[in-house]
């Protein structure tokens, strides 16, 4: 069967509305190698969308896989308890930045552990309101929809979205919002549109995901710190896209003074497997009664398993330590380029978390047309780019921190020509 085959029968048994970017179809995937049906061979720097910091099939994680299948798949953890979930969550609870007693309970995707996330914050503190920022992700159920700070895809059509959900700004250099004009907008959220004694949580990214790979400043984690122990609203970190050594440390939290009371994480947790978590204060994750939490699929075995093996490699291999070896050599041939690349305007991330942003030379406006060129030139030479951002004028960089360095180097030489042939 040819890629062109499998497309039309796509076209025919799915609906429009689950998107899909590439016209081939995975055929095997070995660490940073993507192989289709017909036997192209891609350089994937997607990453499932940051799911495979670890890459694809690295042997410690399907050796885990493996072995848990021998015992059993499935039990539901909340019907019969297994010694992994806890041992999973024990060393969540120590990896974990917060110095407090931590918990953990585990979920099966991102945005359930936002909604699970919101739902405990709600649970502790009796409060219904909610604050996120614009730009952000955080899911495509009704509340993550809700909580999400961009309309298209996401929102279109979907409304009504629940209720006591707040928008407020989210610093940024390239659409000119410092940290004092962001935490004056929530403070105007606070004056206009709800009490703050009436608020549950404010969620975050440490760096945005689809929103575009904004850093937070240490100066607005500070302040939003200071406003959530004025206030006794509870600070969720969404580390789901962040997570897992990307950012050059175990968690992009790390990188600040200040701490969340409760995180989210998701993705690149388990290696490929579905499995996601909160972890957060005891005292907070404590709060809703027996029951409360949980789900059918919540920390499935092989899942949970694959996060220990996901967590071993980590620690073995030091992808922290390489997710900065490898993002500073990224950074350097993307702040070169711009010398050649006119329409590059913005290269900014931390650790191996970088992200391109491209405007019009001419009128300065968000250039979506340029990313999709970078990425389509980078596609037809065997590499694999994502767009993102408010505008798809983004490109995010998300390689496993895996990639043998010398295919690293062809990927950046592929990145480099795309560059130059939009110049």
């Amino acid at each position: 069967m040819k890629n062109s085959d499998f497309n039309q029968r796509r076209l025919q048994a799915t609906p429009r509305g689950v998107g899909v970017m590439c016209d081939f179809y995975a055929q095997q995937a070995d660490n940073a190698t993507l192989t289709d049906v017909e036997g192209a061979e891609y350089i994937d720097f997607a990453a499932g969308i940051a799911v495979l910091n670890t890459g694809h099939r690295h042997a410690k994680v399907v050796e885990a896989i493996e072995k848990q299948l021998a015992h059993f798949t499935h039990t539901a953890y909340q019907i019969v308890p297994y010694e992994s979930y806890v041992g999973l969550a024990e060393k969540i609870n120590e990896l974990t930045p917060i110095q407090e007693e931590t918990k953990t309970a585990f979920f099966t995707t991102g945005a359930e552990a936002v909604e699970n996330a919101i739902k405990i914050a709600r649970c502790h503190t009796g409060r219904p309101g909610v604050i996120a920022f614009g730009g952000a992700f955080h899911g495509r159920t009704y509340m993550t929809m809700a909580l999400t700070g961009k309309v298209k895809p996401y929102k279109t059509g979907f409304g009504p979205f629940p209720g006591s959900v707040f928008h407020a700004a989210y610093p940024s250099d390239a659409r000119g919002i410092s940290v004092q004009e962001s935490i004056r907008s929530l403070e105007s959220l606070f004056q206009c549109d709800i009490d703050p004694q009436q608020v549950a949580a404010i969620i975050f990214e440490p760096v945005q995901g689809e929103g575009g790979f904004n850093v937070a400043p240490a100066e607005f984690v500070s302040a939003l710190r200071a406003i959530c122990d004025q206030h006794g609203i509870v600070l969720i970190a969404d580390e789901v896209q962040s997570g897992f050594a990307r950012t050059g440390k175990m968690f992009a939290m790390q990188h600040y003074v200040h701490q969340a009371d409760l995180m989210t994480m998701a993705k690149s947790l388990a290696g490929g497997m579905p499995l996601s978590a909160v972890a957060g204060k005891a005292a907070i994750m404590d709060s809703p009664l027996p029951g409360g939490l949980g789900g059918t699929y919540a920390g499935n075995p092989l899942s949970i398993a694959a996060a220990h093996a996901v967590i071993d490699v980590i620690n073995e291999e030091q992808l922290c330590e390489r997710a900065v070896h490898l993002g500073g050599k990224l950074r350097a041939v993307l702040e070169e380029a711009q010398e050649v690349c006119p329409a590059l305007a913005y290269v900014r991330g931390v650790g191996s978390m970088m992200a391109a942003e491209f405007s019009d030379p001419a009128s300065g406006k968000p250039s979506a047309a340029a990313a999709q060129a970078v990425q389509k030139h980078a596609l037809a030479q065997g590499l694999l780019l994502l767009t993102c951002g408010q505008h798809g004028n983004i490109i995010r960089f998300l390689y496993p921190l895996t990639i043998p360095e010398a295919q690293f180097d062809k990927a950046l030489a592929i990145v480099k020509n795309a560059l130059e042939s939009v110049s």
